[in-house]
């Protein structure tokens, strides 16, 4: 499945798009199988790159979710709260929270769709 290239990745699995809205990638959710949970953090909410903003839990197990860039929490998508299923139909449809990114340069050093797409293979090798 081709990436969107409108956005940055992470190795984590997250993606982000020049806006701050993030979400988890097709790859993620198609490991992770059925998703029956996702816990997200408050608008409001500091987060940190790197660092867990929240979880998606699977009928195989609980994931974190990764912080694709620092910033501040502006918007949620509040319906992954009653039907966390739309992150397995349309995992790069379904965003999870709006961040105000602090620092732009932080997205410089997350992958392309390219360099995402060749991750994941080689990922899948080892």
């Amino acid at each position: 499945m081709p990436y969107p290239t409108d956005r940055k990745y992470t190795k984590e699995h997250e993606w982000i798009t020049a806006d701050g809205t993030m979400g988890i990638t097709d790859h993620a959710q198609e490991s992770l199988g059925d998703i029956v949970f996702v816990e997200l953090p408050k608008v409001g909410t500091e987060v940190t790159k790197g660092k867990t903003l929240g979880t998606v839990e699977s009928v195989k197990a609980v994931s974190d979710i990764y912080a694709p860039a620092s910033g501040t929490v502006t918007g949620v998508n509040e319906d992954l709260a009653t039907s966390p299923e739309k992150v397995n139909k349309d995992a790069h449809g379904a965003w999870m929270v709006k961040i105000k990114v602090k620092d732009p340069a932080e997205m410089n050093a997350l992958l392309s769709a390219a360099d995402y797409e060749k991750f994941v293979s080689e990922e899948a090798t080892h």
